[in-house]
């Protein structure tokens, strides 16, 4: 994750940082917000991923939460166009834990390769940042990635999210 204004404090939380996730505590007019960065290895259970999901909550404590995920799982609810088994598992997870998913229905994809398509690539936010993330779209923009670019923007900041190769990246 790269922060390019100054206006704002971040820290990365190493403890709930690992080789897939990336965690910053964001500190900007006095409000924190905790944002993550998660890549949902398709070769491991995601239980295992939803725990660091879990931990990340528990830190927060009441904090604004945003997740970008690649979750490497396929659901309706976040307007893919069928619904696989590790897809069942985050969709109850996330009822569990009541966050709201940004994604919309759109005619482009979050995931596009040779292979296929789909909306595997996720945002969500705790209710403490529902009402100041506007304008979620994925953009048709070239991002020399299986990934496209997602764009939001968070009360008066705009912010860019862009899957790579080597993960996302945020530019607030």
């Amino acid at each position: 994750m790269v922060v390019t204004n100054n206006q704002i404090d971040s820290l990365l939380l190493r403890q709930l940082s690992d080789e897939d996730t990336v965690v910053l505590e964001i500190v900007s007019d006095k409000t924190k917000t905790i944002v993550a960065s998660m890549y949902f290895d398709i070769q491991r259970q995601i239980e295992d991923d939803l725990n660091k999901v879990e931990a990340i909550i528990h830190h927060a404590k009441g904090a604004g939460v945003l997740l970008a995920i690649d979750s490497n799982s396929r659901s309706k609810t976040w307007h893919d166009s069928q619904t696989n088994a590790r897809g069942r598992i985050l969709e109850e997870f996330l009822i569990s834990k009541q966050p709201h998913i940004l994604n919309e229905e759109s005619s482009l994809t979050t995931f596009l390769n040779s292979r296929g398509s789909g909306n595997i690539y996720l945002t969500v936010v705790s209710n403490h940042l529902l009402r100041a993330v506007e304008n979620w779209e994925v953009c048709d923009q070239e991002s020399c990635s299986d990934h496209s670019i997602i764009k939001f923007s968070i009360g008066q900041a705009s912010w860019t999210c862009k899957q790579e190769s080597q993960g996302v990246r945020y530019t607030v």
